[in-house]
Order: structure tokens, then sequence, then C-alpha cells
């Protein structure tokens, strides 16, 4: 006997109703959080620095992703403005989200006078598992799915539990879990960053370009599996070279229906390519030029301490936590 689809409210409180999307992307900040903070002791960086981080990083996070949206979805929304806000609904893209986000950090972290390639990379294993945690609010908003499949193929290939099988019969038609294959490939990439980081080649900002490598990567492939991507009209010789690159795939998957009226080549599969030739030709050029001297394992420092209070990367505490890490630098060099 199928079980009945999850409700995507949690509960209500009197008028108002608390849905589950918003309660999984509260989760997915909380866990992203505690893993800036934890990888932040090492250099000595104080909890409330991250804390303040993540109240302003949220919502440019939210605004940046709904503007994306948005932005591609006018038509649906210049009739209706006020749907522009019901964010609760679904309809935010991660990419818009990873904008808001970055572009907060970066002014934020300058205010504090820290490097934005030091921290940023001490925050991008957070992010993607917050990206990894929030693709559950889409499946709880049955969202975010690829094109037909059949039953069999989720039950005995895929051999997924009900409450994902039948949370992917939508309309009738079952359906690839997009946001499951997405969540499964920003796990395996939090543990690559997880061992990338420890290891003493890597220098300042490379971090960051390698989750923008896997994630992308994944994203190219996954995204031709939906039938609700962002798309534009482009010429004809893009659209060969997308469908030429994601062809492989054609062996195990076939792409999600694109409505040719609306589109023939889909923005997130553009922005995942340009993102992986952009991250790539980062890491040489920074390490070409001499701009990435500093290495990942090096103590941050800041140039405004006074601004951190006297607990933070320049004092003799956090002189203490960093203190393996130093010790690492004479075999390093």
């Amino acid at each position: 006997m199928k079980t009945l689809i999850l409700n995507p409210i949690a509960f209500s409180l009197g008028a108002i109703e608390v849905h589950w999307y918003g309660i999984i992307l509260g989760t997915a900040a909380l866990v992203g959080l505690l893993l800036c903070v934890q990888e932040g002791k090492r250099f000595g960086i104080k909890p409330d620095f991250f804390m303040d981080l993540l109240l302003l990083g949220v919502p440019s996070a939210i605004i940046g992703a709904r503007i994306y949206y948005v932005a591609f979805k006018w038509e649906d929304y210049k009739g209706n403005f006020v749907d522009v806000f019901k964010i609760w609904n679904g309809g935010i893209a991660i990419y818009g989200a990873i904008i808001g986000a970055f572009i907060c950090g970066f002014f934020y972290f300058r205010y504090k006078g820290y490097n934005f390639w030091r921290l940023v990379d001490i925050c991008v294993p957070g992010l993607l598992a917050g990206q990894m945690i929030g693709r559950w609010g889409n499946f709880m908003n049955q969202e975010a799915y690829g094109g037909e499949v059949s039953e069999e193929f989720l039950r005995n290939t895929l051999h997924l539990p009900s409450f994902i099988v039948d949370q992917m019969l939508v309309q009738g038609v079952y359906r690839h879990p997009a946001f499951l294959y997405e969540s499964i490939w920003s796990l395996v990439g939090i543990i690559i960053l997880f061992v990338l980081r420890r290891q003493k080649f890597l220098r300042a900002g490379e971090l960051m370009a390698s989750y923008f490598i896997w994630y992308s990567i994944g994203r190219f492939f996954i995204e031709a599996l939906r039938t609700d991507s962002l798309a534009f009209r482009g010429p004809s010789w893009l659209a060969s070279l997308i469908n030429g690159l994601w062809a492989p795939m054609e062996v195990l998957f076939k792409q999600g229906y694109l409505d040719p009226a609306y589109g023939n080549i889909r923005i997130s599969q553009v922005l995942a390519l340009l993102l992986i030739i952009g991250a790539i030709v980062l890491i040489i050029v920074r390490r070409k030029t001499g701009l990435a001297s500093a290495y990942y394992l090096d103590p941050i420092t800041t140039s405004k301490p006074e601004r951190n209070g006297g607990n933070d990367a320049n004092s003799t505490s956090a002189e203490n936590n960093t203190g393996s890490i130093k010790e690492d630098e004479g075999s390093k060099r």
C-alpha cells in the first residue's frame, strides 16, 4: 500500500503555517554554520564571526536566489507581483543563492579586515552542506524533479525507500529524483573538500575553485534530467555543444523535456561550464602570477583586530590554536 504524499506544511501556529521548506532551509544554514565554526577554530577565528556572517548571508542568499529565479520567469510574475515574495512555495535558484552569498561574504570579509580567499575557503564546505540539505526542501515541495521514469526503476534499480518513490509520483507520472542526485553529489563533494583542505599543496582560494568545479560538473549533468529548467533561446552551435558534452549520459538516462518554445539552452548548464572553466583558469593564473602565495594551512590574520575583539586570529589564543598549522609550514615549504 502506498504512503500518502508528504504534506509540505509541517505544522500550524494559529493562522501561521510553518512549511517544511523553511525548516529544511533553516537546518541547512545551521549545519553550514557549524562546519564553518569548527574549521574556524583551527585558525583562531571566533564563532561570533561566522554567526554574524550567517545572519547577513542567509537573507542575501535568499534574495539572490529569488531575484535570479524571478528574472528568468518574469512572465509568470509580472501580472501578480505579490507572488514574488512567496518563497515558501519554492522557486529559488541555487546559483542565485551562491551569487548573493558570495557578494555578502566579499564585503563582510573586507569589513572585518580578512583576506577574501582565506575566509571563503573555510566557508565553502559549509555552503555545499547547506546545498545538500536544502535540496530536500525541493523534495517536500515536489519540485526540481526530472523526466519520466518507471516505478520499477526507482524501487528496484535505485532501491529507494517508499517515501521517496511515492513523493516522486507527480501528476500521475514517476519522476527522476534529481534533488536526490544533487544531494548525494554534494555529499561526495563535501568529503573531497575535507580531504583537500588538509593537503599541504593547497593554496588560498583553491578550495573555493575546487568547490565550483565539483558542484558545476554534477549540476551540468543533473540539470539536463530536469523538466523545470530555466532556459533561453540561444545559438544552435551552443545547444549542440552542450548536448554533445552530455551525450555520454544517454547510455543511462534520457534528458528531461524542455519546451522549445521556452528555450533550447538550459541556463544552469551554461553557467556550470563557465564556472568550471573560470575556476581552472583562476587556479592557473593565480599560481603563475604569484598571487596564490599563501597556503590554505597558513595562519589567518586580520588587518582590523580591534574590530574582532582581542581573541581573534591575531591574538595569542589564535597562535595557540593554529600551532599545528604552523608546524606544517616547514615541511611544506
